[in-house]
């Protein structure tokens, strides 16, 4: 299995100096997705992502807005991110996000999830070994901050089967028990979870005790 380590590394890092007040420019990562954007004047347009970082995002549109200007882009996978244009470029726009924390941390979970997504089948985690722990309680952070309790169905060194009620929307970022991972799927039980780095056995018993 083919995971860019290097690119999940980049994009927690941008996430982690951003939340601590640094916005130098951070490196964007290539990613195409379609979307459409509403300018200031409530007009609305296609677009395509050309390529983005926790910070901010380069669009491909004919339909430029102007330098300064308020845009919300909505994009597949991403939903609705808002900001201002930095810049024009020969295909589009280049705009910086207004988001909160919470958000950030989130886009940075979701274009990790994006751009590994072609190297993961769809049975998450099945390249390595599953180890079961039917009975055996964690805890599972939401979205909000809501933390609930659920069973760890099986627990492997890239992921985990959770069983609860609930459905938190695929691609979205959880904390399972203290290890952080995003929604790869759900099924009957549950949900499927992908970790956002692997874990070595004795991670394992650290933070799934």
């Amino acid at each position: 299995m083919a995971v860019h380590s290097s690119i999940l590394r980049e994009v927690l890092q941008q996430a982690d100096a951003l939340k601590a007040g640094d916005l130098r420019k951070h490196r964007r990562l290539p990613l195409r997705l379609s979307g459409r954007f509403m300018r200031a004047d409530r007009s609305e347009y296609t677009c395509q992502l050309r390529d983005i970082s926790v910070g901010g995002a380069a669009i491909i549109t004919p339909n430029a807005p102007e330098i300064g200007e308020r845009v919300v882009v909505y994009l597949e996978h991403l939903g609705g991110l808002e900001g201002t244009v930095s810049r024009l470029t020969p295909d589009g726009f280049a705009f910086a996000f207004k988001v909160t924390e919470h958000k950030r941390e989130k886009l940075a979970a979701q274009i990790m999830w994006l751009i590994n997504r072609d190297d993961f089948p769809e049975e998450t985690g099945r390249l390595h070994e599953r180890v079961g722990t039917r009975g055996r309680r964690t805890t599972l952070r939401v979205e909000e901050g809501v933390i609930i309790d659920v069973e760890l169905l099986d627990v492997s060194a890239s992921g985990a089967s959770i069983g609860t009620p609930a459905r938190p929307p695929i691609g979205s970022l959880v904390i399972a028990g203290r290890t952080r991972a995003i929604v790869r799927r759900h099924h009957g039980h549950g949900i499927g979870l992908q970790f956002l780095s692997l874990l070595s056995p004795e991670a394992l018993r650290e933070r799934f005790p």
